[in-house]
């Protein structure tokens, strides 16, 4: 199998460079044969990819320890869910999931669109074969994932062995979330991919109007949603597995994810302005560059060992590689820009300062701020070694004193840029969608600071949610009455209908809301408390509202690790609530520790639990516990978020007259070539 993986990738990477080769050919033959061939090409790259990843999955779970990779990340009782896990658990098998993944989002848009958009295709084509090139250079020569455990014989020459079993996986990779987490945010690293390709595809085709903006839009909206799923399933990870406490670092590989997130947020919303004014040409397709190149970005930090983090895989030489790949894509781009840079003219000006135009244009410059500050502190440490020698860390203090306040803006952009009105937004119109939200947020903010809510970020946090609930409530309300009054349904029916007549706008609000409920959660963080103490059996802690008995302790054997955990019994107002039990984790293979929290969760608040350790003075089992109030409401905002998303890639239902019968008398003349005896109701299909 080792043999037939090299082979099925040696076969991609040959296919894929045909494709490239032969799109250019294509582009400037015409024609439609090379065309053909060159799709089919693209199309070959892909299955032969998903061939190789099918074959190191089978060498994990055949435990073929013949195999290098597979003896670095497995062993015989590795649970099966993990096995799956270890395919991107080191930087070799990484590599290749991340072509496998891009292998996914090409072969849908060469199928897809494989009789469509004859001008553009071509160009689209080429770039994604060059980006699969790159991948598939490392996959084949840089860091293949199929090379044979070998050791040197006493002639020096290299003989291939075959140990009993594996290393084990990494401790801290063996957590449900961690099966999860990273194909989520490979997802969305990859999937940016496709409107990069067909933004640079336009330019360099000169492909008239906006269409190709209409024909990424979907790609676009799933590569942010696995993008958004990743961060916050990371996010959740750190929270579960770590037991620090927090959910959020602003580690350097945390960052890195966060950027293209940014920049695709921005695109998101700046887009509309093209649609529908012909507006920030240039803006946008620079905004699809940056996001794509921020991707790979994020794709070096993790494995160049520029950075140092606890996601980080170990230091390698494969830097060069990503940063002279991110040389040649910044030069593409810019030659693309000034060659064919007339075409990108702005057809409408910015009529005024209060419009939707310049929210969408004040949400880009905020989050485009915030991405520059998140990118210059999470790459100052490494060019102040660079310059200095000394490595200046950037800790969070900075990212906080910074980002927060823009967040505060965005949470307030949120909530005012959809309701304004395209080119101009009148007095009146500002008091009747405004007016009522404002005085609720007020209202909301005055009961917050009445149940001790001081913190002054933290507090207008919860003024701007309130207020942004409301304008987002009230839409669908308004929508919601119109449609109830002429067909009857219930207020709930109408809100469903309302939607599903336009999932773009009100997709668009759902995620809104879900990002409400993230900022509620992050305003409680200014409010987290902590305790610790060596505690024997019987001895208690108290922290907030509850105490926490130690009631005994035991060991508990695994298959692939054995477990020491403690019992601990939550007690409120003298009243046993639950059992928690958190656990250290000692792994066989890897003569590693790992943790369990215990998290007793609420939408109040989460007592979380960890059991730090052993004393070394005293021997005495170390228990560390938190409490963290609102944290659910990110996760559960998480959920809204990708709920709003797939709504929003959702077609509208379209609206159609449907004839109803109503009892008349008979005989009674025709009017407009309908009888009298029918009404026009408004229904969907």
């Amino acid at each position: 199998m080792d043999v037939f993986g090299s082979f099925a990738l040696i076969l991609a990477f040959v296919c894929a460079v045909y494709a490239f080769a032969g799109g250019i050919g294509a582009i400037v033959t015409g024609h439609p044969l090379l065309v053909k061939s060159t799709r089919q090409a693209g199309i070959a790259t892909c299955c032969l990819i998903f061939l190789a990843t099918f074959g190191l999955e089978y060498l994990f779970f055949s435990d073929n320890f013949a195999n290098a990779y597979v003896v670095s990340h497995s062993n015989r009782d590795l649970a099966t869910f993990y096995k799956i896990a270890a395919l991107w658990s080191g930087q070799e098998g990484s590599l290749l999931f991340w072509s496998f993944l891009l292998s996914v989002y090409v072969f849908s848009v060469l199928i897809t669109y494989r009789n469509k958009n004859g001008e553009l295709m071509p160009y689209v084509g080429v770039v994604m074969a060059g980006v699969q090139i790159f991948f598939l250079t490392l996959n084949n020569f840089v860091a293949s994932p199929f090379k044979a455990l070998a050791v040197p014989g006493a002639n020096g020459a290299m003989n291939l062995v075959a140990r009993a079993d594996g290393n084990g996986l990494t401790p801290l990779l063996q957590y449900p979330e961690m099966v999860i987490h990273p194909p989520n945010l490979y997802a969305g690293y990859t999937g940016f991919t496709i409107p990069f390709a067909f933004a640079l595809g336009a330019l360099l085709a000169r492909y008239p109007g906006e269409k190709w903006i209409h024909l990424t839009r979907k790609w676009t909206m799933i590569a942010w949603m696995f993008q958004s799923m990743g961060i916050l399933l990371g996010a959740h990870w750190a929270y579960a597995v770590l037991g620090w406490g927090g959910y959020w670092g602003w580690d350097p590989v945390e960052n890195a994810s966060l950027l293209p997130w940014l920049t695709g947020t921005a695109f998101l919303h700046s887009v509309m302005m093209q649609e529908k004014r012909g507006m920030m040409k240039v803006w946008n397709v620079w905004l699809v560059f940056t996001t794509f190149l921020l991707c790979i970005l994020g794709t070096f930090l993790t494995r160049s060992g520029v950075v140092s983090s606890v996601h980080a895989f170990a230091s390698s030489k494969i830097g060069s590689w990503f940063t002279s790949f991110l040389a040649i894509i910044l030069l593409v781009c810019f030659a693309a820009y000034v060659k064919n840079r007339d075409y990108l003219k702005s057809e409408n000006q910015l009529d005024a300062i209060v419009s939707r135009e310049s929210s969408f244009l004040f949400n880009n410059l905020m989050l485009l701020v915030a991405c520059v500050a998140v990118l210059s502190g999470t790459l100052f440490p490494v060019f102040s070694e660079w310059f200095t020698g000394n490595r200046i860390s950037v800790g969070a203090p900075f990212f906080n004193k910074v980002n927060i306040p823009i967040g505060l803006l965005l949470l307030f952009l949120t909530g005012v840029g959809p309701l304004l009105a395209w080119r101009k937004t009148s007095t009146e119109s500002l008091k009747r969608n405004f007016g009522l939200p404002l005085a609720i947020g007020i209202v909301g903010g005055a009961v917050a600071f009445a149940l001790g809510f001081r913190e002054f970020y933290s507090l207008v946090c919860l003024i701007l949610c309130v207020f942004v609930a409301s304008t987002i409530a009230l839409e669908f309300y308004r929508g919601a009455k119109v449609i109830r009054a002429r067909s009857g349904a219930s207020l709930f029916t109408s809100a469903v209908d309302l939607t599903m007549r336009n999932t773009r706008r009100y997709g668009g609000y759902i995620v809104h809301m879900g990002m409400v409920l993230v900022f509620i959660g992050l305003a409680g963080a200014a409010f987290n408390r902590d305790t610790q103490k060596e505690m024997q059996l019987g001895s208690t802690m108290q922290i907030g509202p509850y105490t926490l008995v130690l009631q005994s302790a035991d060991s508990r054997p695994e298959r692939n690790y054995t477990a020491q955990r403690m019992i601990i019994e939550v007690m409120r107002d003298n009243k046993s609530l639950m059992m928690l039990y958190p656990e250290k984790r000692r792994f066989v293979t890897t003569v590693e520790n790992g943790t369990m929290v215990a998290i007793y969760s609420t939408l109040k608040e989460d007592l979380y639990v960890v059991f730090a350790g052993q004393s070394p003075d005293t021997q005495l089992p170390v228990v560390h516990a938190y409490l963290n109030p609102l944290v659910k409401w990110i996760w559960l905002g998480g959920a809204v978020v990708v709920l709003g998303t797939l709504v929003a890639l959702l077609p509208n239902r379209r609206a159609v007259l449907v004839l109803a019968g109503a009892q008349q008398p008979a005989g009674q003349p025709l009017a407009h070539g309908l009888p009298s005896s029918v009404t026009l109701r408004e229904r969907h299909d």
